[in-house]
Formats: structure tokens, sequence, C-alpha cells
């Protein structure tokens, strides 16, 4: 590569200075492109206009946009890095993050990393969280870069297996064998630095976000020491660490989420911010103190995967069209029912996400916020310095809001400024943990809210399960046996021109036959009638009843539909459903 001036020439100048000094543009060029931007009613980037002009390539650009900020250049081809400097990256981080390690100072825990994209400086921030290094990003190109990873990683693809056979070997974290509480906090922190440790809790996350888990699992017991993902809802295990060692993962977890390391005997909560290949990634941790050692669960909140979009949350058309009808109304409350894990929280930001306009002001108020939307306006509950559902709700009030989101509706206080808000003509959505649509009457009663309050602004209840799709990649037909058939209540003449499905298992989908999942649905909406009887306090089956014939389809019937369109099984179905039926 031509001769490159000196940094500080560089850093912090105009993109077309850069450019110059550099050798790859003349000042005319850099005046035509300047004229062609202020002429430009999109406002293109100069780079951009550049390119466009054929004036210069793509890796002129990229390396220009490195110098501007400051970055080195460094040619791998001509860089000899010893083992010593490879092993502080697994293949598995040097190949997601698209980087390159090319030195290591012990004595100042540094590391010197390069980089083909000046774009790529998300991943820094990732590797000194994941790996507690400081790290110097220098710029090259794509091909060195290419070449680099390919010959030293290429066939260094560690498993986890692997790293547990490194961690088993490892001297200093054997000395904690059978020390049970008794590590001070210098061990500790020792333990949390660990090169092992670290290895082998970055190697499991990056593949349980690659696998898109969504929670990942570390868990003391007596003698032994677990680790779990779980996709599409169920766990599943894989292969255990030595039991010393959970001390070490724990305190790591803690560092990266600045929690406090030497606090072994309560609950804490923080979270890891990540971006892998790209895309944002919030890890939500969960310390519990257990009869064993310290229960710690990360809850992966991968917002690529989130497609906050009515129209693909697995809802039949009908039922579209009866939630658009709730949403679009000028007051009331909505409500969205259902266990933990059941996309109550994905469905009312889809909601949320159609209603998002420019003549409408939204509030949410959750514990914790979920995904950032631009356009509205978030609050996180803190319950420790007294910012609850319902103190945060009396100040939302204040703001002048059209729509609120109001996390979970857990006590009295906050279901009664929920009615205030709907009574004084805001839309107020919500969830509650029901088993069904119809028992959050009861639920809300039972909290102590006046049946004559419900009526007056509960507009409708959105009822939600979670069920796995069979995976497009090995999906086949099958004939279900009369038992299958008989735990819906269908007989074979009544699927006599129906096929079925199943996935036969294979390595797009860990062979599970299952790959994501879809919500299935039902929407209560109130009448004149229903509401009559909910002030009479009619019993829950009185209101299911009544909702059934006046048109509601149950989460069962949603189920079928889904089946019957080959993207479930009747397994799955009567797994979510059937004890809703009894």
């Amino acid at each position: 590569m031509a001769d490159i001036p000196p940094i500080g020439q560089l850093k912090g100048r105009p993109l077309g200075r850069v450019l110059i000094k550099m050798g790859k543009l003349t000042r005319d060029k850099v005046h035509k492109a300047l004229s062609m931007q202020k002429e430009s009613a999109k406002s293109l980037p100069i780079g951009q206009i550049l390119l466009d002009l054929g004036f210069i390539t793509e890796k002129d650009l990229t390396l220009a946009l490195a110098f501007q900020l400051g970055m080195e250049y460094i040619d791998l081809a001509n860089v000899d890095v010893n083992d010593e400097v490879i092993k502080q990256l697994t293949a598995q981080m040097a190949m997601t993050y698209r980087v390159f390690p090319v030195e290591f100072d012990a004595a100042t825990n540094t590391l010197t990393i390069a980089l083909d994209s000046a774009d790529n400086f998300r991943a820094t921030d990732d590797l000194r969280t994941l790996l507690g290094f400081k790290i110097i990003a220098m710029i090259t190109d794509k091909e060195s870069l290419e070449l680099a990873l390919n010959r030293h990683y290429s066939d260094k693809n560690e498993s986890i297996g692997e790293l547990i056979g490194e961690l088993t070997e490892d001297d200093f974290l054997a000395e904690f064998k059978d020390r049970g509480e008794s590590i001070d906090l210098n061990d500790m922190r020792e333990m949390a630095e660990s090169n092992p440790v670290k290895k082998l809790l970055n190697l499991v996350l990056l593949q349980a976000i690659r696998d898109k888990a969504s929670d990942i699992h570390f868990e003391p017991f007596d003698g032994e020491f677990k680790m779990r993902y779980r996709i599409d809802g169920v766990l599943y295990e894989m292969v255990p660490p030595p039991s010393h060692i959970a001390v070490a993962i724990s305190s790591r977890i803690k560092v990266m989420a600045n929690l406090d390391i030497a606090e072994r005997r309560l609950p804490q909560d923080g979270r890891i911010p990540l971006v892998v290949q790209g895309q944002p990634v919030d890890l939500r941790v969960s310390v519990l103190p257990t009869m064993f050692g310290e229960s710690v669960v990360l809850r992966v909140l991968d917002r690529s995967q989130v497609q906050l979009d009515l129209d693909r949350l697995g809802m039949v058309s009908r039922d579209v069209e009866s939630f658009r009808q709730l949403i679009q109304k000028p007051n009331g409350i909505v409500i969205v029912t259902g266990p933990t894990g059941s996309g109550k929280t994905t469905t009312l930001y889809s909601a949320l996400r159609e209603l998002n306009t420019i003549d409408r002001k939204l509030i949410t108020t959750e514990d914790p916020v979920e995904y950032d939307i631009d356009g509205i306006i978030q609050v996180q509950i803190r319950s420790d310095i007294g910012l609850t559902f319902a103190s945060c709700l009396r100040s939302i009030l204040r703001q002048d809001p059209d729509v609120i989101l109001v996390g979970e509706i857990r006590d009295l206080e906050t279901a009664q400024i929920a009615v205030q808000a709907s009574l004084t003509g805001h839309l107020v959505f919500s969830t509650l943990h029901t088993n069904d649509a119809p028992s959050s009457i009861a639920r809300m009663v039972d909290l102590g809210l006046e049946p004559f309050l419900i009526t007056a602004t509960l507009e409708g209840i959105v009822g939600q399960r979670l069920v796995r799709k069979i995976c497009t990649n090995c999906k086949a037909p099958f004939k279900p046996g009369e038992d299958s058939l008989m735990e819906l209540e269908l007989t074979p003449d009544m699927v006599a021109d129906k096929q079925f499905y199943y996935g036969k298992g294979c390595d797009y989908c860990n062979n599970t036959g299952y790959r994501g999942r879809m919500g299935i649905y039902e929407i209560m909406t109130l009448d004149d009638d229903m509401r009559e009887s909910i002030m009479q306090r009619s019993s829950t089956n009185v209101l299911r009843d009544m909702a059934l014939k006046k048109g509601m389809h149950a989460m069962r019937e949603s189920g079928i539909s889904a089946i019957f369109e080959g993207m479930t099984t009747i397994e799955e179905v009567v797994k979510e459903t059937v004890l809703d039926e009894l």
C-alpha cells in the first residue's frame, strides 16, 4: 500500500481532506463532490457521492473513515503473530466479530486487534465486556483480514466440551475445589479474570445467541453444575462443566453486568449490552442465591429476531381485525393475558408500533424495558427507589399522553390508576397473568377492583400462548392416530380432507423438528350483555360460554387452525391449550 501520512495529520479532518492526503483525490474532485452534495435533495454523505462518481473505491473510503477516527493501518500479510496472542480470542469470537488479534500486553492487559471496517467499533466495546481487556483497534483491508482469519482460525473451532476439558485441567481453578463459601474477594476477582472461564462463557453466550435461545441457565446443585439453554420454550442441557467453577462463572457474569461480586447472599439484577454480527443483543442478568451457590439466568433479548408487526404475530385474519378495532378505540383498557414468556409484551409492542404516529403521544412504564422504539417515551420501573408502576403512572398522566402502556397490573393501586387514566380519555394497554381471557375478570375483581369500574373501562382482553412451529427444512406430511385426534376432540371423519405435518428433525432445527414459535390467541370483546354479567359477578365459566356464543374463538380453536395450515403439531396445541378447556 502507498505511504500513508502520520495519523495525527488525518485524525478529525474532513473526509475529502483525508483522501487528498492519502493521494486518492485532487482538490478539484472534492469540490465537485461538495457542489453535488449541496445540490442533492437527499443530502447524501460525501463519501457516497465520491463512490458514485467513481473517484474512489470502497477500500479507499473504508480506510479514510478509519484514519478520520485516528485508527492506524496494519497490513496483516507482513505481521507475524505468535500463538499466545492468537489464543486470546476463540475462533468463534474472531469469526463472529471479524477481528484479528495482533498483539497482547499482559502487563497492561491490552489486546490490539485489526478489523476491516471503522463501523465495527462496537466490536471493541463487546470485546472489552466479554474479555475484560483494554482494546486498541487498528484498520486493515478486507482481503488481508480474511486471509489471516482463515490461516489462523479455520481449523480451531473449539467446542464447549474442549473448553470444559481445559477448565478441568486448570491448576489455579482446581485450588477452589471443595472450598464452598470460603473464597475471599481477591480470589473471586482472579477467578473471574481467568482465561479458560472467559473463553467458556463467551462461547456459551455466542452459541446461545446463534441458536436463538431465549434464556441461558447456570445452575448449581449438590456436587454438580448445569448449563442449559431455552430454545422455542424448551430447555436443553449442555455438557456440564466441573462444579467447582460455579463461583468463577457467576463472578465473571457479575463483572460483565457491573454487579457486586462480593454480594452472594442477596438476589441481583443487571444487564450486558452486546452487538453480535451487527445486531444489538441485550442480556438481562438475574442472580439468585440458592442452597448450593448462585443460580444465574440470562434472558437474551435479540431485537433482530423480533417482528413487531400485527400481521406477523400468528393471529388469524379475523383476530387481527378484532384486535385492530380494539387498539383504535379513543379510550378504555385493553389487556393481554397469558403465562410468563407467552409473548404478551411483543403483542402489545406490535400494537404500539402501529399506533406510533406523529399525532399521538405514547408512554410506556415497564419492568424491564424490553425493546427500544423511536418515538415512544419509555420508563424503567425501579421499585428499590420507590419508582413503582403506580407512582410512575401518576406522573405519566401529567405528561399529556394519548396511549399508555403499563407493563403489568400487579396490585389494586396500579389497577385503580389505570382505570382513572381510561376514564379521563386515555387508551391504556397492560398485561395480567391468567390462564385465559375470561378469567382476567375474576383476577381484576380479586385485586379489589369494583365490577362497575371494570365494565366502565375494559374494552377487550387478548389471551395468548406460544406454540412451536414445524421446521420448514424437514417438514413432512403424516397421518395422525385416533388417540392424537381425540385429545383435540376431533374424529377421523372431521379431518378427512385435512393434511397434517411434522418435522423429521435436521441440523437446522437441532433435530427437534421445530424452529421458531408463533402465537395462538383468543380475543374477548365486551358488549352490553357481558358488562351486565360482570356487574352481576357471574363466574368465569358463565363469561366464557357467553363470549363463545358471541363469536369468540377459543385458543384451542386458533391452535387447530394453525395445525390445519401446517404451521404446528397436535402435540404442541394439546400441551398449551388442553388445560384451559377442562
